[in-house]
């Protein structure tokens, strides 16, 4: 049986990606270096195990889903906000599939962004960014996360489709 709180993790590990590459690292490492894209390919790797172990795990449990404790968001008033995670057959799959393919686009983009250096660290920066957000659709336990989650999935879709901003083209697909 897996540890819940390893599946916290698994949404985690792309949001501590994403603040690695784009606050701790980046004063010291060249924004050239493919070191951005080592960061994220290990931490989403990570993230692909646990989400495969989970999804066994959930196969295996006897009511087919992993019981993850809410945490206290915030309160207004009598009304409680909680941040929790949901672990059942359908979002262990959805989670297993966006982290291997968010794995697959990652090692890709090693060698498809060869010649443009310069934007590694923005890329790498943007997706996992993306990748979190995703896991957060998959695995949100109520409607009001899985909007905010939702939401940041279509401003990474907006950076990522225009990245490349400097060309027309991409800098009006952004727009639309």
């Amino acid at each position: 049986m897996m540890p819940y709180q390893l599946i916290w993790l698994i949404m985690l590990l792309p949001l501590f990606s994403f603040i690695i590459n784009g606050l701790l690292i980046r004063p010291f490492v060249n924004r050239k270096s493919k070191v951005y894209g080592y960061i994220t390919i290990l931490s989403i790797a990570a993230s692909a195990v646990f989400s495969i172990w989970a999804l066994f795990s959930v196969m295996s449990a006897a009511n087919h889903e992993i019981i993850v404790p809410d945490v206290s968001w915030m309160v207004i008033g009598n009304f409680n906000f909680h941040l929790g995670l949901i672990m059942d057959q359908l979002s262990a799959v959805m989670a297993v599939v966006v982290t291997i393919v968010s794995l697959m686009v990652q090692i890709y983009s090693l060698g498809y962004m060869h010649g443009d250096e310069a934007g590694y660290y923005r890329y790498y920066t943007y997706m996992s960014l993306f990748t979190f957000a995703m896991l957060g659709v998959a695995l949100a336990d109520s409607l009001l996360f899985t909007f905010i989650f939702w939401e940041n999935v279509g401003l990474c879709s907006y950076l990522l489709i225009g990245f490349w901003f400097h060309k027309k083209s991409a800098a009006d697909a952004a727009k639309k």
